[in-house]
């Protein structure tokens, strides 16, 4: 499910402005603890090896199902019966079995409403239906039905067996008619949605499906209650639908009766998709209403099988737009890709392109991971923000662009995870959506030569990825909380398997591991452990201290330059450079040296140096003083205080002063007076957050009046983010709610908001201090002056010390938001403003670029209430 989708990961991140952490004053590290060897306790058996295979007595049990179910589209219901035939090849003798029933959600007394939040939420039930109405469940024995008791709790029910099901491949037979009223809106994983031509349904979790049953708990029995997704059985799924004649129905798998569905000129022009790399309409807008569209009877049955899968979806309605292309996997094989959508988001700007993106990220993932499985790959638009099903998915269909690239592909890469890769997504979540997340990485940075890639900054994310109120990665969905969720489940593991792959074990070593987990767990149940175990065997790494810090505790990242010194006190001798380990976590280290005389080079130091401790000093080969070191300079770490990542033992002229400094800056800039002359400003940006573009205008009046907006486009132009600071006032919304501004928060979100500050360092009350040495931001030697407003907060402005410019400001303590300034340009009257600014919103990292900038245009007071 995609979380993270287009601003919606956003909305779950955080609920303050404003995020950082407090410089440390002592090391936390503590090298026992990393390095600990009891990570690993030996609990192996015949079932799961050391070396993370299946063992030799692995086992798992099978569910096969027949599933006949009606459409009512004037009561809005499904309505049926369900063939299971269940496999037993436990080594055990079952009594009584259990299945989901996850329609129970969306009753009014339901487990999962009674755990939503009262303030609601993406899982909250928006209105309530019935659930499963359950009209009959019978055993079938050698063709004779017999009646069997049974009791439903919430989302389960338990089927009591006369004869106990016995171990060694022995099978049953349960047979359930059943029916449901389908949800407007089904917590994000099914529903239906209205366009102009009709009802689009989504139809998932839509028949009882039995409950795992493995070697680790026996039955598998976390209730459904929205957060955390499923854990299901594999087998084959035989399907049919039926619906109205002047639906399009898609579902998983095979279409098996195509000649019974479709009229002569859809199974032509599916013959031609299926020879073509380019998209083909198989049915176009203007066929939606025309009779001959399809075949003229009142219903149709649509019959569909899925083979050796665990579950199927499908979704069905009058008023799809259907295309398709071919797919080409490495096997030679050809499958087909197809997407059907609404006529109001038809056009290549919108879900024109969305058949090209589901070929382009089913043959890249086939390419570098494993085979698709599945004869058709489906995109289907409509109300659900993003869910994924066996070969097929559900999109918004508001998204458009870099936004349904992202959608798209995320959800077919759940088709390796957990669809081929089948793991206990109840408790794991981990598993399938931060593995997910990461192929997606890798294949948006490949799709169409990088078109949607957006190259990440750790760093700047990494004070809400580790917040103080972080959840442990190792914890089920529905116990991590909410505004977290989108970083345990997705973000973090996918960076933690980004870091092994780029920085610990390179790319030929991972992917010989990632791959080798794939194909041993192929349509199995592997257990975390399974894939430590895998992972560290097949790459040749003992990674138990990676998988604790990063999986198992919330530790934190800050690495620090401590000092420089030299051999015999001559850098020609070579350097001795001391560097840190601060708080608990130990990763590897990246150094880059840069030296006066022009010389650079790049240390790579592995994690277990830090296993003497949480200092380390190593020798670096100089030829002349060294001008500063840096580590991590691609920001690829999430070190939660990088302004200790770098070391300068330049230090600044004693002619230069705070004073000089800034007078510099503001002579750069066009001159005191200029800037002084200026009333009134209005500047419009855009940037791009989760590859939805958002756009921020900020407007200035005097010296005390702020608004800053910050709306998105592509949501009929929500309001994202919004301050207002009149005098002494301020205001501050997210998302339309107004967020308290305390006492704490204030002096921080004037003074990051206030254009030019440097007027106000003369005034009484402020006072500033020079750092001693130059510091180092992107390679740039620079100024840091620290100032000190009447009210007590201290604030960091760093100025390029060749330029002049203003590069970086950030106020000093927890209430932290650092800004970066590059490209400057001049405003009409001369004054030079600058035109990106790097910083996050709601602790995303984005790029905001000048699109408009206008001066003393007359801005009212009005404006700003």
């Amino acid at each position: 499910m995609k979380l993270s989708r287009s601003l919606l990961f956003i909305l779950l991140l955080s609920s303050q402005i404003i995020q950082a952490q407090s410089p440390k004053e002592s090391p936390k590290f503590d090298q026992h603890k990393v390095f600990s060897p009891l990570f690993y306790q030996g609990k192996i058996n015949d079932y799961r090896e050391a070396s993370g295979l299946p063992g030799p007595k692995y086992w798992q049990n099978r569910a096969d199902y027949s599933i006949h179910v009606i459409l009512d589209t004037l009561k809005h219901t499904v309505k049926g019966s369900t063939l299971i035939s269940y496999t037993n090849n436990s080594p055990d003798n079952l009594d009584f079995l259990w299945l989901q029933l996850d329609q129970n959600i969306y009753k009014e007394d339901s487990r999962g409403q009674a755990t939503s939040p009262v303030t609601g939420g993406r899982f909250a039930n928006k209105s309530y239906t019935d659930g499963y109405t359950i009209n009959s469940v019978k055993i079938l024995t050698e063709g004779k039905e017999s009646n069997t008791e049974y009791f439903v709790n919430d989302t389960r029910m338990q089927i009591q067996l006369k004869n106990a099901l016995k171990s060694g491949g022995n099978k049953i037979q349960i047979k359930i008619e059943y029916s449901f009223t389908v949800p407007e809106y089904g917590t994000d994983r099914m529903g239906r949605l209205s366009t102009k031509n009709g009802w689009i349904y989504e139809i998932a979790q839509w028949y009882p499906r039995m409950e795992v049953y493995d070697d680790i708990t026996g039955w598998n029995l976390i209730p459904y209650m929205g957060a955390s997704e499923f854990y299901l059985e594999y087998g084959n799924i035989d399907f049919t639908i039926t619906a109205p004649s002047n639906m399009v129905v898609v579902g998983s798998g095979e279409l098996l009766n195509p000649n019974e569905v479709l009229t002569p000129t859809a199974i032509a022009r599916l013959a031609q998709a299926a020879k073509s790399d380019k998209t083909i309409f198989i049915k176009d807008s203007s066929e939606i209403n025309q009779a001959k569209a399809h075949i003229q009877k009142p219903n149709l049955t649509w019959h569909f099988l899925c083979k050796n899968t665990r579950d199927v979806a499908w979704a069905a309605s009058r008023s799809f737009i259907w295309d398709a292309a071919r797919i080409n996997l490495p096997s030679g094989k050809k499958i087909l890709a197809q997407s059907v959508y609404p006529i109001e988001v038809k056009g290549q700007d919108h879900w024109g392109r969305s058949t090209e993106f589901v070929k382009g990220a089913i043959e890249l993932y086939s390419q570098e991971w494993f085979e698709f499985t599945y004869p058709v790959a489906t995109n289907v638009a409509g109300i659900v923000g993003g869910m994924e099903y066996p070969g097929i998915v559900f999109c918004g269909s508001e998204n458009t662009s870099s936004s349904l690239w992202e959608v798209t592909n995320h959800e077919f890469g759940h088709n390796w995870f957990p669809m081929i890769v089948g793991s206990n997504e109840r408790k794991f979540a981990w598993m399938d959506e931060g593995f997910n997340t990461f192929i997606n990485k890798v294949d948006t940075k490949v799709f169409n030569k990088g078109e949607f890639f957006e190259p990440s900054d750790e760093e700047k994310g990494a004070p809400n990825m580790f917040s103080e109120k972080a959840d442990a990665i190792m914890n089920t969905p529905d116990v991590i909380q909410a505004n977290y969720l989108g970083y345990a489940a997705y973000e973090k593991p996918a960076l933690g398997l980004t870091i092994l792959r780029e920085q610990i074990l390179g790319e030929k070593r991972f992917d010989l591991a990632f791959k080798t987990y794939i194909r041993r767990w192929a349509f199995k149940h592997p257990s975390p452990w399974d894939f430590f175990h895998t992972m560290d065997n097949v790459a040749g790494e003992d990674l138990s201290w990676f998988w604790n810090e990063w999986f198992f505790t919330t530790w934190k990242l800050d690495q620090s330059v401590k000092e420089i010194k030299y051999v015999d006190d001559l850098p020609q001798n070579g350097s001795l450079i001391t560097i840190e380990n601060l708080e608990s976590m130990a990763l590897p280290v990246t150094a880059f040296i840069k030296e006066e005389n022009g010389n650079s080079g790049t240390v790579h130091l592995p994690a277990e140096i830090w296993q003497r401790g949480g200092t380390w000093t190593f020798a670096y080969k100089s030829t002349s003083k060294i001008s500063y070191v840096i580590l991590d300079p691609e920001h690829v770490l999430p070190d939660i205080n990088p302004e200790n990542n770098s070391y300068s033992g330049i230090l600044v002229d004693p002619k230069t002063t705070a004073n000089t400094v800034i007078k510099s800056y503001l002579e750069a800039i066009g001159g005191e007076a200029k800037v002084r002359s200026i009333q009134d400003l209005n500047v419009q940006s855009e940037g791009i957050v989760q590859g939805t573009q958002i756009v921020r205008t900020n407007k200035y009046k005097g010296t005390d009046k702020v608004l800053s907006e910050v709306r998105i486009p592509a949501y009929n132009n929500a309001l994202l983010n919004m301050v207002s600071l009149v005098g002494d006032s301020a205001r501050l919304m997210q998302m339309n709610k107004v967020v308290p501004v305390n006492a704490e928060i204030k002096p921080a979100l004037k003074a990051n908001y206030k254009f030019f500050p440097e007027l106000d360092f003369s005034k009484p009350g402020y006072s500033l201090e020079l750092a001693p040495n130059l510091k180092v931001v992107d390679g740039v030697l620079a100024y840091q002056i620290t100032a000190t407003y009447p009210d007590g907060l201290k604030m960091n402005f760093i100025y390029d010390q060749k330029t002049g410019l203003k590069i970086k400001q950030y106020v000093l303590g927890p209430n932290s938001r650092a800004m970066y300034y590059d490209d400057y340009h001049a405003l009409t009257n001369g004054v030079k403003i600058p035109y990106l600014e790097k910083t996050t919103v709601m602790g995303i990292p984005v790029d905001y670029k000048v699109k408009k900038a206008e001066v003393n245009t007359g801005l009212t007071d009005t404006q700003f209430k």
